[in-house]
């Protein structure tokens, strides 16, 4: 049964009718206006880099963010190795700035040689000073050594000696060393050779007894040296001769990495005049450098300090190489101990 309530079939059009007079079309609408959230801290910092990277000049910018095109390539360096050259570029000699105040310092003849002595040697104990430089006087030597601390100049430190198991008193050495302003001041008055190496600050304090006995040893070589006409002697130690060694064999191995290691060894220990013993390089605790004949010509002596520390096969290779090796009545002793059955290598130790 159908139901008619008499309702007209256009109903539904007509409602469709107003609803889309009453809903606005696709193409009139606007987009509502959403409120701008203020920025992050993050992105203002952004924003003042990009400003700042703007107004630098390129060398300011840091070298991340630089960008080199093709048409301005990277210039090659050259670099030189030469001795001179490394000389001159030095951070350590670069770093000595000598204060103002110590330009016009005024300084006793020993003073100057108390700095000298001890720039050379790196550490010198004050008996030694006390016995050369000053001649047993040892209330001015504790007045210029008080007054060169005062001023920045050295530095006095104390080290235990090596003992030997024995139940005894630990012995304590007085050293004086150097501060960077007392070898600026060295090197600023010019009063050593300008090849001369000047030294400062302790750098190992388990050795500075043995460092400090090279001192002892050169007055004694010095004496010799003397007799035989040797004059104005140039000190190069260990340090000086190891770093000269190592950089010579590293740039010819850099050059040929393909030659053998012991032929260079070889050729720098010929180079540098400093002996090869079961394929090692020995460089002796110092050399003395020294002129013969009025500066005609040159000579050196390579001296070495013996200790009780040495082991057998240590020795036998420094007398090998030919070394003026000296050695305390101390520590004499101990090595003809631990040297049984080679007693015949005393014979090539001197006495400090």
């Amino acid at each position: 049964m159908r139901l008619d309530f008499g309702i007209p079939d256009d109903i539904p059009d007509a409602r469709r009718e107003r609803d889309s007079e009453r809903r606005p079309s696709e193409a009139s609408r606007t987009p509502r206006s959403v409120p701008a959230l203020p920025p992050t801290p993050l992105e203002l910092r952004r924003e003042i880099m990009r400003e700042q990277a703007a107004h630098k000049r390129p060398l300011d910018i840091p070298k991340s963010t630089r960008q080199r095109g093709p048409d301005c390539p990277r210039p090659e360096r050259k670099r030189e190795f030469s001795p001179e050259r490394q000389r001159e570029v030095h951070p350590r000699i670069r770093r000595d700035r000598l204060p103002p105040l110590h330009l016009g310092l005024q300084l006793r003849p020993e003073e100057m040689k108390l700095l000298s002595e001890v720039g050379r040697f790196r550490v010198v104990t004050v008996r030694d000073l006390s016995e050369t430089v000053y001649r047993g006087e040892k209330g001015q030597l504790t007045r210029d050594l008080q007054f060169l601390r005062d001023k920045g100049l050295v530095s006095i430190d104390f080290v235990n000696a090596r003992r030997d198991g024995r139940l005894q008193k630990v012995e304590r050495i007085e050293v004086v060393t150097l501060t960077r302003t007392g070898r600026a001041l060295v090197r600023h008055r010019g009063e050593l050779r300008p090849d001369q190496e000047v030294y400062a600050g302790l750098v190992k304090r388990r050795e500075v007894e043995h460092d400090s006995q090279i001192y002892r040893a050169y007055l004694k070589e010095a004496g010799r040296i003397k007799q035989l006409g040797g004059r104005n002697p140039r000190i190069a130690l260990d340090f000086e001769l190891k770093a000269k060694v190592q950089r010579a064999i590293y740039h010819e191995r850099k050059a040929n990495p393909e030659r053998d290691l012991k032929d260079i060894r070889q050729e720098v220990a010929d180079e540098m005049n400093l002996p090869m013993v079961d394929g090692q390089i020995q460089i002796p605790d110092a050399r003395i450098v020294y002129e013969l004949d009025q500066g005609a010509r040159t000579a050196f002596s390579d001296i070495e300090v013996a200790t009780a520390a040495y082991r057998p096969g240590h020795l036998r290779a420094k007398a090998q190489a030919g070394f003026r090796i000296y050695a305390s009545a101390r520590d004499r002793s101990r090595l003809s101990a631990q040297i049984e059955g080679e007693h015949h290598t005393l014979d090539y130790i001197l006495d400090l």
